[in-house]
């Protein structure tokens, strides 16, 4: 049910974003778009809810709880930014607005922007840690092995963003 559930609400999430973007650029309504648009975390508080019932239900935490309180935090890390993107690009694409702005290549503007981009990957890891050290405390005495295991692969994901980042600042790309 939670698997099942996740996968709804990702769908959800680009099914108002379309529909969101549609409203505002396509029918020239953008109250009604963003309106759709701040029903995004509406998605998440559903799969936290359900989560944390199903774990109040007695059922033992597994992976399926685990990727739950993952997807959440991602999509707090970089849901915002997947907005803002796919905004500036229908926006251009279909409203005559100005184009996306790209990344830097070269340089230290390049090691910031990898380094803004490693800060929302890391809150999306901070988010999901919080999360599940929340569902080991709400469960008590369970079985957590699975819940701390996604605790473990947030923190990899922490250190493989850092040294991403760092790479860029240690050995910044230069321009030919």
């Amino acid at each position: 049910m939670i698997v099942g559930l996740i996968v709804a609400c990702e769908v959800a999430f680009w099914v108002l974003l379309a529909a969101g973007l549609t409203f505002r650029y396509g029918l020239r309504m953008p109250r009604v778009g963003l309106a759709l648009l701040l029903c995004e975390p509406l998605l998440e508080l559903v799969l936290f809810t359900v989560t944390a019932i199903d774990l109040r239900n007695g059922a033992e935490p597994d992976w399926k709880h685990g990727l739950a309180a993952v997807y959440i935090g991602f999509t707090v890390g970089l849901g915002h930014s997947t907005i803002k993107w796919a905004d500036a690009w229908v926006a251009h694409r279909f409203a005559g607005g100005p184009p996306p702005v790209k990344p830097p290549r070269y340089g230290m503007a390049r090691a910031v922007h990898e380094w803004k981009v490693a800060g929302r990957w890391i809150l999306a890891a901070v988010v999901a840690m919080a999360l599940l050290q929340a569902a080991v405390w709400y469960v008590g005495d369970g079985q957590t092995e699975s819940l701390r295991a996604w605790q473990q692969r947030m923190l990899w994901l922490i250190g493989i963003n850092v040294v991403i980042a760092g790479s860029y600042t240690l050995f910044p790309k230069r321009g030919r």
